[in-house]
């Protein structure tokens, strides 16, 4: 049974890099620039959201994963946060985050941390 990956990027280049990649290493990628997947987590049930800290909307990555991870029904989701802050190992430990990937990327260490997180 694949893994489930939600992946919110701010960008859709980026956002389609990631999402090829993680398909051809055999996740179920729900792919979006909104966080629109994130609301339907229930229905998704994913093993592991990756969540860029500036998406466009209300609320930044982190506070994203902030409420998932204070949800106890999605508090067990595996969440990286994705950024291209300096500031961002201190982002992640303060939203709860499980991981987290600095932008720009290598991809094989993307892969690496998504392979370690789900």
């Amino acid at each position: 049974m694949k893994k489930k990956v939600v992946l919110v990027q701010d960008n859709k280049d980026i956002l389609d890099i990631m999402d090829q990649v993680l398909e051809e290493e055999g996740f179920d990628v729900t792919a979006s620039l909104t966080t629109e997947p994130i609301e339907k987590i229930d229905e998704i049930e994913p093993d592991l959201v990756i969540v860029d800290d500036h998406i466009k909307g209300k609320k930044k990555g982190s506070e994203v994963i902030k409420a998932l991870k204070s949800d106890p029904e999605t508090e067990d989701v595996s969440a990286v946060l994705t950024s291209t802050s300096n500031n961002l190992p201190q982002q992640a430990e303060d939203c709860n985050a499980d991981d987290y990937i600095e932008k720009p990327f290598d991809i094989d260490h993307m892969v690496d941390v998504v392979k370690k997180n789900v």
